[in-house]
């Protein structure tokens, strides 16, 4: 009976300390999550803009090789006809490369930070 009145002192007294501590791991966790999302919506406003500004430049970009080859054959149609049959190819090329152009890039990319921040967590 000695033990449970041992234990039960033992919990009275250091209550405080341990509502302390818990307090203080869930402000971690909180401080770690503001890290991670304001990170993640800092590459991802990158991700936009630079999404749009490679719009912005195939555009121009088709827009340049449509005239272009419209002044070689001599006809608007055949042109830009041409320049939509490039810019299909390379739809199609790149729809076939995804994976390896794109997919697993990124997910190496994400393991590779997320082990980098893990190995600074311990470090710290």
């Amino acid at each position: 009976m000695s033990e449970f009145e041992d234990l039960g002192s033992f919990f009275r007294e250091n209550k405080k300390l341990a509502k302390e501590y818990f307090d203080t791991c869930l402000e971690i966790y909180k401080l770690k999550l503001i890290r991670i999302l304001s990170r993640s919506a800092g590459y991802f406003i990158w991700i936009i803009i630079s999404l749009f500004l490679l719009f912005l430049f195939i555009i121009f970009l088709g827009l340049v090789t449509g005239f272009w080859l419209s002044e070689l054959t001599g006809s608007y149609v055949k042109g830009f006809g041409l320049t939509a049959l490039i810019i299909l190819a390379l739809i199609i090329i790149l729809a076939l490369l995804r994976n390896v152009l794109f997919v697993n890039p990124i997910i190496r990319n994400i393991i590779s930070r997320s082990h980098d921040e893990m190995k600074d967590e311990e470090e710290n």
